[in-house]
């Protein structure tokens, strides 16, 4: 299974793909949502975890692309990032982000609400 990580943070990228590699799962890494987008139609991840606020194209414009391509419109979408108010959560939930986790996060809980999002979409 593919997951694909877009976050502008190093470190962030790292945590993520070393708690996801530890799953099974293989991972690819974009470090912004330009390229979050080229690697969506190339490598035709399974599901994305993305950063709200990323350079190029943030969060949401991803979000919208992937949900207006027939190939990704029903992919699960994790969105983890610090922009947590209501109006946040609320605007990725009315995009279609299957789940919303605030940073700071536990790497365990991604690893539990992915898992989640992945078999409600019928892929586990």
């Amino acid at each position: 299974m593919k997951i694909l990580i877009a976050d502008d943070s190093p470190t962030i990228r790292m945590l993520v793909t070393a708690r996801l590699e530890a799953d099974g799962y293989q991972v690819i890494q974009a470090e912004d949502g330009a390229q979050a987008v080229a690697l969506a139609r190339a490598e035709q991840p399974d599901a994305y975890v993305l950063d709200k606020v990323m350079p190029k194209l943030d969060g949401f414009e991803v979000v919208q692309r992937l949900r207006a391509a027939p190939e990704t419109a029903g992919s699960p979408i994790v969105m983890l990032t610090d922009r947590a108010g209501e109006s946040d959560v609320l605007g990725g939930l009315e995009l279609g982000v299957d789940e919303y986790m605030p940073k700071p996060f536990s790497p365990q809980e991604l690893s539990a609400r992915l898992h989640r999002v992945l078999a409600r979409a019928g892929l586990l």
